[in-house]
């Protein structure tokens, strides 16, 4: 399970307007039917954002405290009071080697009532983020010699990180600093999809690019930008990884076939040929 907490600057987007782009127009808030939440918004600073991940109970939770700090990494215990603002039973947070913050999280809340939202966008779970690093090899070794991490496959130095049989989890992707670079959300079918480019074009919201798909995973997508400058993503389709043992990583060139099979191309991204 993946949980994103995302500070937003008051000054540019008050929060009321992006709860508003989020729950009302785009996205769901308290999404997923039975979880809590897996995307919060609070206010502040827009460059403070944070990314969860369950682990399965507090053994695993100390087991994983005791191994960043044997490793030099700072850990940070979270009292009853922040736990219980994230409405989680514990959790611990620490930053990896491009200072991202992250943190492992046990028992997050449930919700007894199904959540309904004001637009069926398809939703059926928070599948992925893309993080920026500074140094997409050396944070490869942290994710998957650290946190277990393996590669699923890459498209230049970018790796495409599972931590269960979906795809990928995390993909790094070289910037200049910390920061998440997009949130995916998988919907149900790629009727999913194609809906939401058209109520985003109506709405004027930005496509940044897609419908397409991706040929490492499989997926069918479509990226558009949110508060903040935010870059979220619809997609459906994933591949999973069925034989552990087996798979090997791919190698896919740094070029625009490597991102969109269909010869799409994003808005505001630098490749080469496109």
């Amino acid at each position: 399970m993946l949980l994103v907490r995302k500070r937003l600057g008051c000054g540019t987007n008050p929060i009321s307007q992006t709860v508003q782009f989020a729950r009302l127009n785009i996205l769901i808030y308290d999404e997923q039917v039975a979880r809590a939440h897996t995307l919060c918004y609070s206010e502040g600073d827009p460059n403070q954002q944070t990314v969860g991940f369950e682990v399965e109970d507090e053994a695993s939770l100390q087991e994983a405290a005791s191994t960043l700090e044997a490793l030099g990494h700072a850990v940070h215990a979270g009292s009853a009071q922040e736990s219980e603002q994230r409405k989680v039973r514990s959790f611990i947070g620490f930053r990896d080697p491009t200072s991202n913050h992250i943190e492992l999280v046990v028992r997050p809340e449930r919700s007894g009532r199904r959540y309904f939202a004001s637009r069926d966008a398809g939703i059926t779970g928070f599948s992925h983020i893309g993080l920026n690093s500074t140094d997409p090899a050396r944070d490869e070794r942290f994710w998957t010699q650290v946190c277990n991490a393996r590669v699923s496959d890459r498209i230049g130095d970018i790796p495409l990180m599972r931590v269960n049989a979906i795809h990928h989890t995390i993909a790094l992707v070289r910037a200049p600093k910390a920061g998440i670079q997009h949130i995916n959300h998988q919907v149900e079918t790629s009727d999913d999809v194609l809906r939401s480019y058209y109520f985003l074009n109506e709405r004027r919201v930005p496509i940044v690019f897609g419908p397409g798909r991706h040929p490492t995973s499989g997926a069918r997508f479509l990226y558009f930008r949110g508060p903040d400058d935010m870059i979220f993503e619809y997609s459906v389709g994933v591949d999973e990884i069925e034989d552990e043992a087996t798979h090997r990583p791919r190698q896919f060139g740094f070029e625009p076939t490597s991102f969109f099979m269909w010869g799409a191309k994003p808005a505001d991204m630098a490749l080469p040929n496109s």
